[in-house]
């Protein structure tokens, strides 16, 4: 039994930086669930992070992280790096085959269980099976119609990338960081931005 793709992208654009993901779980040939949650905030809320892989291996993942960022005191770069570490060497976490994207307002990452930790070269971000065609509408987007918000920009990647990859579907979740706040100020958009 293979569960299959997802699509999760990340923008930074006009001092916001947000993560959209969508909700389909593909098991085999088979749409298991519509609305899987795969985009979380952690760490009191100061980094979002968006999941491409099993469900089960998320939850652990996420938990691990988040453990991580307290150990570092919120230090993103650092928690990922201390990660990677432990993915690539811990017996059942070694076992996982996922990416994940991970943003702070101070960082923008990608990271994998192979111990790669990487920052993108723009803007924008993207894992999963409809990763690539997220991307490539996300930074058209950018480029082309700067006007747009990150949000706006991020949720209209993952539709795009749901009409082409069958393991996608249009159920956006997207969380956003403001850049221009401190940390803990409370304005914070809502959780949930689901499609109406």
């Amino acid at each position: 039994m293979k569960i299959r793709g997802t699509t999760i992208v990340a923008v930074r654009h006009r001092g916001k930086v947000v993560v959209a993901g969508d909700g389909q779980v593909t098991v085999d040939m088979t749409v298991m669930k519509h609305g899987a949650r795969k985009v979380r905030r952690l760490y009191h809320d100061e980094v979002v992070v968006g999941f491409a892989g099993a469900t089960a291996d998320a939850f652990t993942l996420f938990e691990r992280f988040d453990q991580k960022l307290e150990q570092f005191n919120g230090n993103l770069l650092r928690a990922a790096v201390e990660l990677t570490k432990d993915w690539r060497t811990d017996r059942v976490l070694r076992h996982l085959e996922a990416l994940m994207i991970a943003v702070s307002r101070d960082a923008f990452l990608m990271i994998s269980g192979s111990g790669d930790v990487i920052e993108s070269d723009d803007e924008v971000m993207s894992i999963g099976s409809g990763g690539p065609y997220a991307l490539a509408a996300a930074r058209a987007m950018v480029r082309h119609a700067p006007g747009l918000e990150a949000a706006e920009i991020a949720r209209e990647a993952v539709r795009i990338a749901s009409e082409i990859c069958i393991y996608t579907n249009d159920r956006v979740i997207v969380e956003e960081l403001d850049m221009t706040e401190e940390p803990g100020e409370g304005n914070r958009t809502p959780r949930d931005r689901r499609k109406e």
